[in-house]
């Protein structure tokens, strides 16, 4: 497959973000997530703010509440200070991810399996580059492309005897392979047709 140009691909991995349903596997909701990892450094500090960025400004009163009552219980040390935490924790998670229209089904596990797109996203913000980031992205849409490209090419083919069954899969593969392409496309932010002499992608 011929290169997508620079602009292409970085238009398209914009879009990516939208096209996929957010998945139940973003690492918001584990215990050595980023949202649990502010709230370990909040308790630990005595101090809120770490975590209110993690909320909307119409929830910051709800946060700020469960967080006198967890340092309260805290206090009582032991047991009680582990109660208190996963109870903070807990709230904050939930408070989070219902600002994002997700829904809150408990704390998930350290170390857990969340597919490398989410870590590889990470590791480009904390090295400054997004090298490795853009590779992985782009070998997905070329290989997203690729698979729904050559299925609708070898149903339209396989069709052409006038069999209606093989009609049909032609079809089917194809409105799949529109469908990808639509998303992929309006999600990077592209409305109407594209502009003439724009750049266009290559299947081999």
């Amino acid at each position: 497959m011929r290169s997508l140009t620079t602009l292409g691909v970085m238009a398209i991995l914009l879009g990516l973000a939208l096209v996929v349903p957010r998945p139940a596997r973003a690492h918001c909701d584990g215990v050595d997530g980023p949202v649990v990892t502010s709230a370990r450094q909040a308790l630990a500090a005595g101090k809120v703010d770490p975590v209110l960025m993690w909320v909307q400004a119409k929830d910051e009163a709800e946060i700020r509440a469960a967080f006198q009552k967890a340092l309260a219980v805290r206090r009582l040390g032991g047991d009680a200070r582990q109660v208190a935490d996963s109870y903070f924790f807990e709230t904050l998670v939930r408070v989070h991810r219902a600002g994002e229209g997700a829904p809150y089904t408990g704390l998930k596990p350290a170390g857990r399996d969340v597919g490398p797109a989410i870590p590889s996203a990470d590791r480009a913000l904390e090295s400054g580059s997004p090298g490795q980031l853009m590779k992985l992205l782009t070998t997905a849409i070329h290989d997203g492309l690729h698979d729904r490209y050559m299925r609708a090419l070898k149903a339209r083919r396989a069709a052409q005897g006038g069999s209606v069954t093989a009609g049909r899969e032609s079809v089917k593969a194809y409105v799949e392979y529109l469908h990808w392409v639509e998303r992929v496309y309006q999600a990077a932010g592209g409305h109407g047709h594209a502009p003439a002499g724009g750049a266009a992608a290559h299947v081999d």
